[in-house]
């Protein structure tokens, strides 16, 4: 349903249509589909632990078939000619090649609403507002999860190309750029606090793919450097200040970051900064503020209904118990029961 949103194409032909090109629409469909799935993976991650299974199935298909291709459609196949109306005010397309704000700024501001309405996990802060401590299950999990994206990573972002032809050894050496200056700069903000170290490559990496095609690969250290700064910070903020229960710190790492990486690629994508050219500033902006405003506007709207109708939040119970034994009805962490 949701590439049919995005890109105008349709399953309902004969399998010899399917296959014409080598069946190069359906490639192009598969590869796709793993930019959607990252979608209502981000959302659960700032939901985790508190929110019901079915009601977020229901979010996701709303989300995946029709809230997340009206922007993919718009920034990546000229939907509603806004791309046309941005060359003819600024005279460059809104850039994004890899995603930073089509899939990672769109999952991680679609996210914001939803951890808001729900409302933190109980017992996450104290009745003096301090925070009370809920620590990872599993570190070692953490960095493999961690670095196990950042390999699947060159993939994601070499690969959106979609043809052989168009494949460029800049985008491969600019992610692993923006990769070791958002390792570099958590480790350092973050004072070797694991949490952060794992983290801060996926924030540079989120940043670079808006304008890996373009930069410069000093120009993507520093792109993955402000982002591993901007996580570490904002993460400490949202959670100690604001007291906003963002379990894994989606809005901070997904949606500004990825915003991050949408403007940083009308800045260090330009010529006299020792990029290809092709984009500018303003443009940039306002692509980037369209689907700020769209992901903000869906993501209340959804997920302001399901409260209302169907319930999203375990039942107090179900939630001491845990998600694991209250919904699939096994423990994950078996070693915690035995030693019970």
């Amino acid at each position: 349903m949701g590439f049919g949103v995005a890109y105008g194409t349709h399953f309902f032909v004969s399998a010899s249509e399917l296959s014409l090109g080598s069946g190069f629409e359906l490639v192009r469909f598969f590869f796709l589909l793993t930019f959607a799935a990252a979608i209502p993976a981000i959302i659960s991650g700032g939901i985790a632990e508190r929110a019901k299974f079915w009601p977020q199935l229901i979010a996701t298909a709303v989300i995946v078939g029709f809230v997340y291709p009206l922007y993919e459609g718009i920034a990546w196949n000229r939907a509603f000619g806004i791309q046309d109306w941005l060359v003819r005010l600024t005279g460059n397309e809104f850039h994004d090649f890899a995603g930073s704000v089509v899939v990672h700024a769109m999952g991680g501001w679609l996210a914001l609403p939803a951890v808001l309405l729900l409302g933190a996990r109980r017992n996450r802060y104290r009745g003096d507002g301090s925070l009370s401590a809920h620590p990872p299950s599993n570190i070692p999990f953490l960095a493999l999860g961690a670095w196990v994206l950042c390999v699947g990573w060159f993939g994601f972002n070499v690969m959106s190309a979609q043809t052989i032809d168009k494949i460029s050894g800049l985008v491969a050496v600019n992610s692993l750029m923006a990769m070791v200056g958002g390792t570099l700069v958590a480790l350092a903000l973050g004072r070797n606090d694991p949490g952060f170290v794992y983290n801060g490559p996926l924030a540079g990496l989120v940043a670079v793919c808006a304008g890996s095609d373009l930069m410069h690969p000093i120009a993507a250290l520093v792109v993955g450097g402000v982002a591993g700064a901007s996580f570490v910070r904002m993460f400490t903020l949202v959670q100690n200040k604001w007291k906003i229960d963002d379990v894994l710190g989606v809005w901070p790492l997904h949606g500004l970051c990825g915003t991050w990486g949408g403007i940083a690629a009308g800045i260090f994508g330009s010529r006299a900064l020792g990029g290809i050219g092709g984009v500018n500033l303003w443009a940039q902006l306002i692509g980037v503020a369209n689907g700020v405003v769209w992901a903000l506007v869906a993501g209340f709207a959804v997920y302001g209904v399901l409260p209302a109708t169907l319930g999203l939040r375990l039942s107090q119970e179900d939630e001491f118990d845990g998600a694991d034994l209250s919904i699939h009805h096994i423990s994950a962490t078996p070693e915690r029961e035995v030693n019970w």
